[in-house]
């Protein structure tokens, strides 16, 4: 894994410990990277109704647009578990609205950051194939 790379999902796994998951006990960072190399971080946060809780990737996402970002290269995301989470359905949705298929995604899944078997690597397109876009409403 190149230095970049290690940088991306070390913010991941710093942001995981302003996650609020008193129900699950489940930390999740997301470190997403934009076309002009800035990153913005998320931590998920539960809710009592588990359907009003945010998702990493979601907050970032929410704080990079939000910071007039609109195109992304790459995300990282990390659990306290290291154990290579991916971005679930909803998040894939998410980032598709505003990432192309070659978006990068590293998942953590080890404990040492410059361990080269300890990130997966997928691109958006193959996380989620065949996405639901504005071409496909029309």
């Amino acid at each position: 894994m190149n230095d970049d790379a290690a940088d991306l999902i070390d913010a991941a796994r710093k942001i995981q410990s302003q996650a609020h998951v008193p129900y699950s006990e489940y930390r999740v960072g997301a470190a997403l990277e934009t076309a002009d190399g800035e990153v913005f971080v998320g931590c998920n946060l539960e809710n009592a109704n588990f359907s009003n809780s945010l998702h990493a990737e979601e907050v970032a996402i929410a704080e990079a647009v939000k910071n007039g970002h609109r195109e992304f290269t790459r995300l990282a995301v990390s659990s306290d578990r290291r154990d290579g989470v991916t971005p679930c359905g909803m998040c894939r949705q998410t980032l598709a609205e505003f990432c192309d298929d070659d978006l990068v995604v590293f998942c953590d899944e080890g404990e040492d950051q410059d361990a080269d078997d300890g990130t997966t690597v997928y691109t958006l397109g193959e996380l989620l194939p065949n996405t639901i876009s504005e071409e496909t409403l029309e």
